[in-house]
């Protein structure tokens, strides 16, 4: 069994969703986390979810949708958040790679953590050209969950697992440039590693530059099990487990 934590598999990218499903169950992908980023996706999570055994949902406003941070959406995630199947709130953050409202950016992202502490669920973290000012909020607020497409040190990625946080690794494992993702796959235990694909963004290769899906998370298993040399069935054992572990309210081993 193999799960991707985190896909956006929303109409607005994919008109053929039931064969995207087919695919991954074909490719043993069992369970698939949909991460919602503004109002609108968080609705339509909220209909994935029911519609299909193997989605499961997260809700949350990314920081690149500042101007959807509005209390009534904040209330939405609130309301929904204990649904049926809605594992985390996420995708959630800062984002500081674009000239934005760092301060607009931090109100968001604490009231949304405000909100996973508030209801005992694990979060989704985007972080981008901010991984300090991340870590300082999410050290001082107790929860625990993913960082989402990893893209910081070794030694961040330590302070990270010790505050009780997975690493999210995706298609970019597969780059050429990859060196700095490589180091931590390399130097992280493997039960503190998640799988992802961020589709229909950041396929991997040799999928890179077509439209990435769910069921490509077994090409992100194989240059993992590549980098550290070890089985694949055994890979697929851990970085399951270690899901199951972080969701331990809502999934049962």
């Amino acid at each position: 069994m193999l799960v991707d934590t985190h896909c956006h598999i929303f109409r607005k990218y994919f008109d053929d969703i039931d064969s995207v499903i087919e695919n991954c169950i074909y490719h043993g992908v069992d369970m698939i986390i949909v991460n919602g980023t503004n109002r609108h996706d968080n609705e339509e999570v909220l209909k994935l979810v029911k519609r299909y055994d193997i989605v499961y949902g997260a809700l949350g406003v990314q920081p690149e949708e500042i101007n959807d941070y509005t209390e009534d959406n904040l209330r939405f995630i609130e309301e929904h958040i204990d649904d049926d199947k809605i594992l985390a709130v996420g995708e959630i953050g800062l984002d500081y790679h674009y000239e934005c409202d760092k301060e607009l950016q931090k109100e968001l992202f604490k009231k949304q953590l405000d909100i996973a502490k508030k209801h005992n669920k694990p979060v989704i973290i985007h972080s981008r050209d901010c991984i300090t000012e991340t870590y300082n909020i999410l050290k001082e607020t107790n929860v625990k969950g993913i960082m989402h497409c990893y893209s910081g040190s070794v030694e961040m990625a330590k302070e990270f697992v010790k505050i009780g946080f997975l690493l999210g690794i995706g298609g970019v494992s597969t780059f050429k440039n990859a060196s700095k993702i490589l180091d931590v796959i390399k130097n992280i235990p493997l039960e503190y590693i998640v799988l992802e694909t961020d589709a229909p963004y950041l396929s991997p290769e040799p999928y890179r530059g077509k439209r990435n899906e769910p069921c490509n998370v077994s090409v992100i298993l194989k240059k993992i099990c590549e980098v550290k040399g070890i089985d694949y069935k055994d890979a697929s054992d851990v970085t399951t487990r270690n899901v199951f572990l972080l969701f331990d309210k809502q999934l049962k081993l």
